[in-house]
Order: C-alpha cells, then structure tokens, then sequence
C-alpha cells in the first residue's frame, strides 16, 4: 500500500445540530468515533484528527488509540482552515507520506470497501487527486498525492478543497459509490438511525 496519512476533519462548530455532532451516538459508538475506526482500518497508525469548537469536551470523551489530534485554533474561518492545519501537521511528521486522504467526521456511512476503492485507484494512478462524484460534483473522501500538500495547507474561508478539484481536469473518481450523507441536523440523524435499522 501507498504510505498514506489519512486526515479525518472534526472541528466544524455543529450549528445546525445545537449540541456537538461529533459526540451524537450511533450504536455504541460516538459519531466521531465511527469514522476514527473506519479511518484506522486504512493505515492504523498514520490517522490524524482536527478538532476545533468544543475540542475540550471532545477529547474528554473519546480516546481514541493510535489518533494523532491536532487542534485548530482557526476553527471558525470553516473546514479550510481544519484542512490546512491537518495538512500542515502532517507535513511537519517527516513520515515521507505520499500522500493524503481526506474523510469528513458527519459522513458516518461511507463503506470501508469504498474507502480502499479509493486506494487502489490512487495507487495505480498515485499523481492524480481522487475524488468522490457526486451528482454535481466532485468532493471528499479524496485522496491528494503530495504534490498538493502545499496547497493544501495554504487553503482559506470555507470551500474546502473544492476549488482544487474543481479547477483540475485530471481528477479522477471510481466506479463504485458509497452513501455519501452528512449528519448535520437533529433530522438527519433519525434518518441515518433509521437506515441502519431496516
């Protein structure tokens, strides 16, 4: 496998949940939780957390072994800014990654098969970024080969790493597809719940 670090972004400020998504339970796990687990299946000691608004709270609450947190004070400038910071911290390792893979913590239900859907594509084509499809676009999870690793820890405001992808005609996606939804609201929650239950 490819040395890859895998970036997992936890420091939005949960503004639409009303308390810290990061913390809601799914099963016996919390949601952050279940994304940390499926990031430590892919490279078990190269996983990297950024935490942000109510870092305090959840650090008391999840202990996660072998997770490199990484604290961004600039939380509130939006999910560039987390990237930036993971970015910039992994580059100061000196663990030689050749590569990033970046998850966001609200998607809980992308699949591990998915996941190393995107290694072996990356793998085989490891100078490329790559990307999920959306209907509309591309997004993360994506995979960036180190040559992007200064831009991405120069990144601003809120686009995350749109606006890179966006503007490279050699992004490449897979095949397969996973259930890319977003646990942002107390009604999005009850719906994942229920999906897992039938």
């Amino acid at each position: 496998m490819v040395n890859i670090a895998v970036l997992v972004l936890a420091g939005g400020q949960s503004s639409r949940m009303k308390s810290p998504k990061q913390l809601v339970k799914i099963g016996n796990n919390f949601l952050l939780e279940t994304v940390l687990n499926k990031a430590k299946t892919i490279n078990k000691n190269h996983v990297y957390c950024v935490l942000g608004a109510n870092a305090s709270l959840i650090r008391r609450e999840i202990s996660s072994a072998n997770v490199n947190f990484i604290y961004n004070k600039n939380y509130k400038n939006g999910l560039s800014s987390s990237i930036a910071s993971g970015v910039t911290f992994i580059k100061s390792k000196n663990e030689n990654y050749s590569s990033v893979l970046v998850l966001l913590a609200d998607q809980p239900a992308i699949s591990k098969d998915y996941l190393f859907n995107l290694i072996a594509l990356h793998t085989k084509n490891n100078s490329k970024i790559v990307a999920s499809k959306y209907p509309n676009k591309k997004g993360v999870p994506a995979i960036f080969p180190k040559t992007y690793f200064h831009k991405l820890s120069m990144l601003k405001d809120d686009f995350g790493a749109k606006e890179i992808i966006k503007n490279n005609p050699e992004v490449i996606s897979p095949l397969s597809t996973t259930n890319f939804m977003d646990i942002d609201t107390p009604k999005d929650l009850a719906k994942f719940k229920n999906s897992i239950l039938n």
